[in-house]
């Protein structure tokens, strides 16, 4: 195991970029320490599978440095790298059984005959393989295959680094939150530096201590679950993660006071010394649907008029407008939701003012 510190990194596919929008990976700078749970989460197209195939060793980058632990490895092949790797669609021996499958990378290095059976009955046990370490292969459905080749990624234990490229794309839907928790506990149990690509919140967010989003080539924010719901550092993010998204509410802002129209909107934290709303394109309040409520009309209300109400079991998401502004809100179960004349409120903890889609604002210590 190793840390990784990606520095100073971009990436271009063209032979001569000449601007910001030539590179498919934008400047930046990552460090992961050893032992950690990772995942890089963004859409397709963000520079997820660029990032790790520089990981990997697939692609050299067109600036920076790759190191492991102290070492620079921006210029070592992949087999230098003592790296394991998972992709979207399961890379098994069919001709060869589930045993001889999760034992080749360990034969392959000469580990002796007693301590491969041992690490491969670990591994396939954790798997829930190990009912069927005799069978062929090709006989396995897709779930089953996938797990052999997360099981082949997590034998080795000497590895730098176990990286997994959307590792649940082809499993039922069914069993993907068993796999999901499964890998966690994995992680747990074996210890290893791993990073997982998806751009599926969910298994990101049920997989990762740390969160890596990326959106255009760049790296948007870095954080824990809890620290991308409650303060997203970019728009991206606050839309990305979170079922519904974060509501992004253009507003007005004269000496630090938003408004939407002629209600003041107090929101989180204070705005930054570098700040400048003034040479700003895009000015949003962000809350996410959590933390809006309908109350009486008062002071500072904002007057709505509902708009549609779905029921999501034990909340409704009710969808209402401002004017020509909507947004969303989560109602609980059992609470009313009113007919005619509504006003909601915000949460001051819990709203973010943005300034062309960076959060502006200091976060209160």
């Amino acid at each position: 195991m190793s840390r990784i510190h990606l520095s100073k990194l971009r990436h271009s596919y063209r032979s001569h970029p000449s601007s910001d929008a030539d590179f498919a990976l934008k400047r930046l700078d990552l460090e992961w320490r050893e032992g950690g749970a990772y995942a890089l989460l963004g859409p397709s197209g963000c520079g997820k599978t660029t990032l790790l195939n520089i990981i990997s060793g697939l692609l050299r980058p067109s600036e920076g440095r790759v190191l492991f632990g102290d070492k620079d490895v921006t210029d070592s092949p992949p087999d230098e790298r003592n790296i394991a790797q998972v992709f979207q669609f399961p890379v098994v021996y069919d001709t060869m059984s589930v045993y001889d499958n999760l034992a080749f990378p360990l034969r392959n290095r000469g580990m002796g005959g007693a301590q491969v059976d041992k690490r491969v009955r670990e591994i396939a046990a954790m798997l829930d393989l190990d009912k069927i370490l005799k069978s062929r292969a090709a006989g396995l459905t897709a779930d089953g295959k996938q797990k052999i080749s997360l099981g082949r990624g997590l034998v080795r234990s000497d590895v730098n680094v176990i990286m997994f490229d959307e590792p649940l794309t082809v499993i039922d839907p069914h069993l993907k939150w068993v796999l999901r928790s499964k890998l966690k506990e994995l992680h747990d149990r074996v210890g290893s530096t791993m990073i997982y690509v998806t751009h599926d919140q969910t298994e990101a967010l049920t997989f990762a201590d740390e969160v890596v989003v990326m959106h255009d080539g760049q790296v948007v924010q870095t954080g824990t679950p809890v620290e991308l719901f409650e303060r997203p550092r970019h728009t991206f993010v606050g839309h990305f993660i979170g079922s519904p998204g974060m509501n992004l509410l253009p507003c007005t802002l004269n000496d630090g006071v938003a408004r939407i129209g002629a209600v003041r909107v107090p929101y989180e934290g204070a705005l930054r010394a570098d700040a400048k709303p003034e040479s700003a394109a895009r000015i949003e309040i962000g809350i996410r649907p959590e933390f809006i409520s309908f109350v009486g009309a008062a002071a500072g209300a904002l007057p709505v008029h509902i708009v549609k109400s779905v029921d999501a079991g034990r909340f409704r998401i009710v969808e209402v407008a401002h004017e020509a502004m909507a947004f969303k809100l989560l109602v609980p179960e059992g609470v009313d939701i009113p007919a005619d004349g509504a006003h909601v409120s915000f949460d001051a903890s819990h709203s973010h003012l943005y300034l062309d889609g960076w959060i502006a604002t200091e976060a209160r210590s």
